[in-house]
């Protein structure tokens, strides 16, 4: 018997991964009806959506919207009530789902996400998500088992379940009633970060962002763009800065702009300095993006800064590089 939840991968030109990663979501998601957004595919995806996995159904887009874009308008024909948002490179095993689900039974949770192992490596946290998201008072998002590029072995240091600051685009669980009155993703985003700007404002509408180790899935983690594309490093600076305009508290904004600029100036030195210029210049376009969208994004500011889980009152960039803190 199916429930009231929708199971919605994105796709673009992932034929492949679907073939690899459907067949195990469709096995253990038979209390969920499964979507496919085709985000403007070029390859053969639709086809083989078509040939292969009939009980899927899909939604085909015109072109590629991004991730924001492309669920935004996929998602104006899913009903369901819950919806997962799922990565087209997640495996899953039994009994995802009712965790979950068990969750959403309080009406305060709107949003909640699952532990994300490496697929990889499934003794490690993954990259995207891991054990739940934070933020730092200057912006700066984290997660328990993943602190920058360094990342822990899952040995059940965090097998509770806890409200976070943000959940994973990865696998992203999310009442469809508040996506809508969100007005979903930011799309302007195009890609990166998304998902932390729309859990900081869901929880400033009074709603609660949860993490449940009792659900697992395993993500493989850069399919779409890899943290070596310098397109990637310019999305993440230059979405991590719009967040804190929209988002951040009043009294800091300034100070927090301030100093984010000058710490991004340096971590576009240390590229140039490991011969990846690339990156550098990346970084020079995450700001002239930044500064050109600035007013647009002030004047959207509302004076709601409530959030269920507060960003902690302390610099991970301090405590990583200078204290040598890496969990």
């Amino acid at each position: 018997m199916r429930s009231n939840t929708a199971i919605v991968i994105l796709n673009w030109n992932g034929s492949e991964l679907l073939k690899r990663f459907l067949p195990s979501i469709l096995k253990n998601s038979a209390e969920a009806q499964v979507y496919v957004i085709d985000n403007g595919s070029t390859d053969n995806s639709i086809e083989t959506l078509h040939s292969d996995f009939k009980e899927v159904q899909v939604i085909a887009l015109d072109k590629n919207y991004g991730f924001a874009g492309g669920y935004n308008e996929g998602l104006k024909s899913v009903n369901e009530s819950i919806l997962c948002l799922l990565n087209s490179d997640v495996r899953v095993e039994e009994n995802w789902i009712e965790p979950v689900i068990d969750l959403f039974k309080n009406p305060e949770i709107g949003i909640v996400q699952p532990k994300i192992l490496d697929e990889k490596n499934p003794e490690f946290f993954e990259y995207a998500g891991a054990a739940g998201g934070f933020i730092d008072f200057l912006g700066y998002p984290y997660c328990r088992g993943r602190l920058f590029s360094h990342i822990e072995k899952d040995n059940g240091q965090y097998d509770d379940e806890i409200p976070v600051f943000w959940a994973t685009g990865a696998c992203l669980f999310i009442r469809n009633e508040l996506f809508k009155e969100l007005r979903g993703f930011d799309d302007r985003y195009f890609a990166h970060q998304e998902e932390i700007d729309l859990c900081w404002r869901a929880q400033r509408m009074g709603y609660q962002v949860w993490y449940t180790s009792k659900s697992k899935v395993f993500h493989l983690g850069g399919s779409t763009l890899s943290n070596a594309n310098p397109f990637k490093t310019q999305l993440n600076f230059r979405n991590s800065l719009l967040n804190i305009v929209k988002n951040s508290n009043d009294q800091l904004l300034w100070f927090i702009i301030g100093v984010r600029l000058i710490l991004d100036g340096v971590a576009g030195l240390f590229f140039l300095i490991q011969g990846k210029p690339k990156h550098t210049i990346a970084i020079v376009k995450a700001h002239f993006q930044f500064y050109t969208r600035f007013r647009t994004y002030l004047s959207e500011r509302t004076n709601s800064f409530n959030t269920t889980v507060k960003p902690v009152k302390r610099a991970i960039v301090f405590d990583y590089y200078i204290k040598g803190n890496k969990k």
